[in-house]
């Protein structure tokens, strides 16, 4: 841990009394190392039950699931700024709530009713991509690593001073969902860390001014891949929006996923943006500046499956045969 904090002249217990606050899974392994280490986790707050699955069944989160197994009281506001919510926080008095991904802003006389705040577990190196999704945009802009910080939550989005950093080097095969899983465990040891500095005295220190960038949230719209950018840019999307929303084209107008794909490597061969390339153990599509080779990919209705044997589902020889070049992006 890159220590970001400075003790204060002040004596705290070693243990402090934690409300946790999260909502996907990606929260779930500092849950449970919270409930592992010396400190006392006395309730879960985590957003309501949302419909889930092709029933649309209300399903609670994967941080409320945990917390009932653990047999920990679970507050699911509708809206962190309810009266029932606020006071039942109060009545609790926990020392401090550290949260990770939980979903919704949190008012300014909620932030003061721990004695020492909210710490907040974000998926950056801050102050570079604060918001819903750092970690998808650092894949999308070719970062060289991404990290976690710990830092005490003010109103202004991710701009709280810091405790402390880690970080982690971004391969070039990555997808978002890889770094998410690295980083919740990496994570979940730097905020058990912090809690434990929160006990010390240590102050968090300011974040820099300079270097700001900003991640908002990646729509299904922005998944969507542009078969005229180059081959390395279309590798960052398609990394950097797995698992989700999901990277996706069409094929014959449907709908058509991308699930995996990488550079081609040493291939001099020209085709169109879109256009298809279908080898026996291979498939190549062509962007703006370079190929691309298809790993996974699912077509509408299908499960995903190896782009070759995709190809020989079609019954067509592609871009090298005599019929018409296959096309991504129709």
């Amino acid at each position: 841990m890159r220590d970001g904090g400075r003790t204060s002249g002040a004596e705290y217990s070693a243990r402090v009394r934690i409300v946790f606050c999260g909502t996907p899974e990606v929260a779930v392994p500092s849950l449970d190392a919270l409930v592992a280490s010396e400190h006392e986790v006395v309730a879960v707050v985590t957003r309501p039950d949302a419909p889930s699955g092709r029933g649309k069944r209300l399903t609670p989160s994967p941080v409320a699931l945990r917390a009932e197994e653990l047999g920990i009281e679970v507050l699911k506001p509708q809206r962190p700024r309810d009266e029932d919510f606020v006071a039942r926080l109060t009545a609790i008095a926990p020392d401090c709530c550290p949260v990770v991904a939980y979903g919704a802003l949190l008012p300014q006389r909620v932030l003061d009713i721990p004695a020492h705040g909210f710490v907040n577990l974000h998926f950056s190196v801050l102050p570079r991509w604060r918001g819903a999704a750092p970690v998808q945009h650092a894949v999308l802009a070719g970062d060289e690593e991404t990290g976690a910080t710990t830092f005490r939550l003010v109103l202004e989005m991710d701009a709280g001073p810091v405790y402390g950093v880690i970080t982690d080097p971004i391969g070039p095969s990555d997808t978002s969902g890889d770094l998410l899983t690295r980083l919740a465990h990496a994570g979940s040891a730097l905020l058990v860390e912090t809690l434990d500095t929160v006990a010390a005295g240590v102050e968090p220190t300011p974040q820099p001014a300079e270097g700001v960038t900003l991640a908002p949230k990646i729509t299904v719209d922005d998944a969507k891949i542009d078969w005229s950018r180059p081959a390395v840019e279309v590798d960052r999307l398609v990394r950097g929006c797995t698992p989700s929303p999901g990277p996706w084209t069409t094929f014959r107008g449907e709908r058509f996923k991308v699930v995996s794909a990488a550079p081609a490597q040493d291939d001099d061969a020209v085709l169109a943006p879109g256009e298809l390339r279908v080898g026996r153990r291979a498939v190549h599509v062509g962007t703006g500046a370079g190929l691309l080779e298809l790993g996974q990919v699912q077509a509408q209705g299908k499960r995903p499956m190896p782009a070759p044997d995709w190809a020989r589902g079609l019954g067509a020889q592609g871009a090298s045969g005599s019929e018409a070049p296959l096309r991504l992006g129709d």
